[in-house]
């Protein structure tokens, strides 16, 4: 028999007497304990590959896309297999920070100035060793906008720079949706006022006119890429966007955060996030808002309540969540958008992705996974490294950097 053969049977001994050594205390020194554990084991594979592991739902009205983004970013259409010990949506999402690496990236920083005086910070990583597109003025580059509460060191923002360095493109952080210490006017963010994104883009596409543009956006990014690209159609300089776990339905969002079980594990420390984001800039802010009722919110939807859609004039805050749904404006992107979900992510529930308006649109493909979380999509036994959401980035990105041209002639 074959070397490898005779291995993996000395091996599977070598496991079942320690198994049976570990387990045997008690039931009379018998291997019940053993068949016990064999069993469960059994068993749990058996639901593990039934139930849990599944290919992705891949929707789309546009058959050339779907063509495209099979030929091309052939791991939309792969069984995704969840970390098989954290495949639960909550366990995803409150264990990738702790759980991913963070790979070294050099940033390099620019402040621009804006319209009212304020300033955004951007991060570069330049790429200048590219082998592949030496020459600075036609390197594609990729914007990247992280969550609400993100920034550029984030795992998975520095994962996405990592997988595709060796790929040759530049890449420019949006240095974070809300302010740190660069507060110069008493204005932060909000998901349906894309003037800070608009300039971004213009700002970068000006610095590189002659370079291949892309976009993705992870979660609140996500869901201001969405907007921007609602609001724009085809007028943008960007040839295609990637969006990774955005919240579609903002009412259907703060529901799901408000459950008690959801806002005890995450409603209540983001709340508290976006306090202490702003609190350091208290003086400024108080001539404007009631900080004492903005510091005592204990949800989200109590925070945007007292500040945000204060600070950007809508009547209520269901005019502010309206406008800031993008499975409002879904209709509307003119060019090609894959957007990333898991159904199981409690930031923005399965039933609230907008399937139906998604099929209205040939530019629109979404990827649908029973599992992941909420920026989770671990895999792997130890998923400290890539994950599913960073090869479906690295993927589509090369992709349209490299045959985006037949995304409509196949």
């Amino acid at each position: 028999r074959p070397a490898c053969a005779m291995d993996w049977q000395v091996l599977t001994r070598e496991i079942s007497l320690y198994l049976e050594s570990q387990v045997r205390v008690g039931l009379f020194g018998s291997g019940v304990g053993l068949s016990l554990v064999l069993g469960f084991g059994v068993a749990y594979a058996c639901y593990y590959l039934s139930s849990i592991a599944k290919k992705p739902q891949l929707v789309a009205s546009n058959d050339r896309f779907c063509r495209f983004l099979e030929e091309y970013c052939p791991v939309v259409t792969e069984t995704y297999y969840p970390t098989i010990w954290c495949w639960e949506g909550r366990v995803q999402t409150l264990l990738r920070p702790f759980i991913t690496s963070r790979p070294q990236v050099q940033y390099r920083n620019e402040l621009i100035k804006t319209a009212d005086g304020g300033q955004i910070s951007l991060d570069w990583f330049d790429n200048n060793d590219s082998l592949y597109y030496p020459d600075a003025s036609t390197r594609p580059t990729v914007l990247l906008l992280p969550g609400l509460t993100g920034t550029s060191k984030e795992s998975y923002i520095l994962h996405m720079i990592h997988q595709s360095e060796t790929l040759g493109y530049r890449y420019c952080s949006y240095g974070g949706i809300f302010p740190s210490d660069s507060l110069q006017t008493p204005r932060t963010y909000c998901a349906a006022n894309t003037e800070d994104l608009e300039a971004v883009i213009h700002h970068v596409h000006s610095l590189h006119p002659s370079a291949p543009f892309m976009a993705a956006g992870v979660s609140m990014g996500g869901m201001l890429l969405l907007n921007y690209l609602g609001k724009t159609g085809r007028d943008t300089p960007l040839m295609a966007a990637a969006i990774f776990s955005a919240g579609w339905n903002v009412f259907e969002s703060v529901e799901s955060l408000e459950k008690p079980l959801n806002w005890l594990l995450f409603n209540y420390y983001l709340t508290t996030c976006l306090q202490s984001s702003i609190s350091r800039h208290r003086q400024m802010l108080e001539k404007l808002f009631d900080m004492d009722l903005v510091m005592k919110a204990r949800t989200v939807r109590e925070f945007d309540k007292q500040f945000t859609s204060v600070m950007f004039g809508y009547r209520t805050i269901d005019d502010y969540y309206e406008d800031a749904s993008p499975c409002r404006k879904l209709k509307s992107v003119g060019i090609p958008v894959l957007c990333l979900n898991s159904v199981d992510d409690v930031f923005s529930p399965g039933h609230a992705i907008p399937v139906e308006t998604a099929k209205q649109n040939a530019n629109v493909a979404l990827v649908l996974t029973s599992c992941g979380g909420h920026i989770g999509f671990l895999e792997g036994i130890w998923p400290r490294k890539c994950t599913y959401m960073d090869r479906v980035f690295k993927q589509f990105v090369q992709a349209m950097f490299e045959h985006g041209d037949k995304i409509f002639s196949m």
